[in-house]
């Protein structure tokens, strides 16, 4: 039988191993065939380790000259994928072997760290954690050790946080989460900012989140200087909610950039003035504006509308003629690009993943168990995306066209 990922393994060794399993308690149990497997071959490794830091095997003879030698065992018990593994560790005479395979003092396999982590980015508490290992391995792990696992990624946020990111981005999403976390005794509210960037080659790329105690245009500022600070030179569409001052912001920083207010939050804003009963109709009524050939078909489209709706609710035009120059840039793009730009529910998407992980956590003790979490879910959400946009080389083509001399040449 082949391995799809190592050497081959005969058959018959398979067979052999597996006379002795009749029931599944037998492969997989507290003392089956995985876990002596397991606690064979890792002795077996530490065994060729030693017979490499010596310089000679078990079975052969001292060399001349040679000055260390083995001194029995150290036995030693693992957490790994299989629950509890008892091995025993070689030792030498003068203790300078230092085994790579299990290391000094350490009690864990790598898998069983990336087993923890697994759970914690799925939203599970350290107590949940705990609990679940506890009944799938009948492993008993302190909530200190599952702490120190999911705190060992920290570096690995800085790390992420402060990296480079691209000269030039298509398309940047921005938008906020709220979360509640505990800050001085008392349980809050506090907005967590992401960016999510569409690159050149139409992949998509979380560029940093970031947390504050409410989402505003002046935060928002800072956010994008730092994007600018970690190499981004330019942007050629931003899509953003109406947050007042939003565009302001991204235009301080980034005069060249187009910024699109989100249309899906223009109508949400619309439907919240509107009674249930005329929801429908005046939200369809609304769907000409947006779907217009262009910026004339689409004030046209408004003035039928709040021809309409105009006297019983003012306030809907209103806000669209107040917003009109940041909520029609998208009818002046072909329908390759529209589609894209004309929407935040990209990140939408992505929050809305986030929110379900958020929501069943609670609150959290600080930001940085905030941080911890979404960095560890964002990791995961984005091994699953596609590499690039549907049809991305049309709309490429389009972008080449209407930002002449602002992609990459290559």
């Amino acid at each position: 039988m082949a391995s799809l990922n190592g050497p081959a393994i005969k058959s018959e060794i398979i067979e052999e191993l597996l006379k002795s399993v009749s029931k599944p308690e037998d492969l997989l149990g507290s003392e089956g065939l995985l876990k002596q497997l397991t606690a064979r071959l890792m002795e077996r490794a530490l065994q060729a380790e030693m017979s490499h830091h010596l310089g000679f095997e078990a079975n052969q003879p001292k060399p001349a000259g040679a000055t260390n030698s083995r001194n029995g065992y150290t036995s030693k018990t693992l957490l790994t994928d299989h629950g509890e593994v008892s091995i025993d560790v070689p030792r030498d005479r003068q203790g300078t072997f230092e085994p790579q395979l299990v290391r000094k003092r350490e009690r864990r396999v790598s898998g069983f760290d990336d087993r923890i982590l697994a759970l914690y980015a799925r939203g599970m508490s350290v107590r949940d954690i705990q609990g679940h290992l506890q009944e799938m391995y009948g492993v008993e792990v302190s909530p200190d050790l599952i702490s120190r696992v999911t705190s060992a990624v920290a570096d690995d946020v800085i790390a992420w946080q402060n990296r480079p990111l691209d000269p030039v981005y298509c398309i940047v999403y921005l938008d906020a989460l709220v979360v509640k976390v505990r800050d001085q005794g008392v349980v809050r509210n506090k907005a967590v900012y992401l960016a999510l960037g569409v690159t050149t080659h139409g992949s998509k790329e979380v560029l940093g989140l970031w947390i504050e105690q409410n989402e505003g245009a002046k935060f928002w500022l800072k956010v994008i200087n730092e994007l600018k600070t970690r190499g981004v030179r330019d942007i050629l569409i931003a899509c953003c909610d109406g947050l007042k001052g939003f565009p302001e912001a991204i235009e301080a920083v980034f005069p060249n950039t187009v910024v699109q207010t989100c249309i899906v939050h223009m109508i949400r804003n619309s439907a919240r003035f509107v009674s249930y009963k005329d929801r429908k109709e005046l939200v369809r009524d609304l769907k000409p504006v947006y779907a217009a050939a262009n910026r004339e078909g689409a004030e046209a489209a408004l003035t039928t509308f709040e021809e309409k709706w105009g006297r019983r609710y003012p306030m809907i035009g209103s806000s669209w003629r107040n917003n009109w120059e940041r909520v029609v840039p998208f009818l002046d793009f072909p329908p390759d690009i529209r589609r894209i730009i004309y929407t935040t529910n990209a990140i939408e998407s992505l929050n809305s993943s986030l929110r379900k992980l958020v929501y069943h956590r609670g609150h959290f003790p600080n930001d940085e168990a905030v941080t911890k979490l979404l960095y560890l879910a964002l990791r995961n959400i984005e091994k699953r995306w596609d590499r690039s946009a549907r049809d991305w080389s049309k709309a490429l083509g389009q972008f080449a066209i209407f930002f002449e001399g602002r992609l990459p040449s290559a």
